[in-house]
């Protein structure tokens, strides 16, 4: 039975989902930018450009943070991950505050950039993520074997 004050050895699982989901952000970044461009231009670009720089700050806080808690106890790491998501909350709000009344925000782009992004990386990084206490963390990558099918009788 494992006890809130012991400590994790090795690297965090939640810090490697959290800098995986950095990496997926960083690929996913040209697209909204496309997107953005198409519906509102330049500005529509730079906004979600802006919005998906925040939510990869975001999640570089949260690895960061889990990580360091995940040295001290898992208790901490509770309390980082619950309170960290309300420091980061208002990061993000104070972030979208100062730049409201730039000329080259589009506030509906960054909105949407903000919730899209933040769901669709947590959607897609589902698949990637072991469910498995032996595991934890992202899943083991295993070597690719040939999709052809074997014959029957054959090997």
């Amino acid at each position: 039975m494992t006890s809130v004050a012991q400590r994790l050895e090795g690297p965090s699982p939640a810090a490697e989902v959290a800098m995986d989901m950095v990496k997926r952000g960083l690929v996913a970044l040209p697209l909204g930018m496309m997107i953005g461009a198409l519906f509102a231009g330049f500005n529509g670009a730079m906004s979600v450009a802006y919005g998906i720089a925040l939510i990869l700050i975001n999640l570089i806080l949260s690895a960061l943070l889990l990580g360091w808690a995940s040295r001290i106890s898992f208790a901490a790491v509770a309390s980082v991950a619950l309170g960290g998501y309300v420091m980061r909350l208002a990061l993000i709000f104070f972030a979208v505050w100062i730049v409201k009344d730039m000329s080259w925000v589009a506030m509906l782009p960054l909105g949407v950039t903000l919730i899209v992004t933040h769901l669709g990386l947590l959607v897609w990084e589902l698949r990637h993520v072991s469910a498995s206490m032996a595991h934890p963390g992202l899943k083991p990558k295993t070597p690719r074997t040939s999709s052809r099918p074997v014959a029957a009788g054959r090997r």
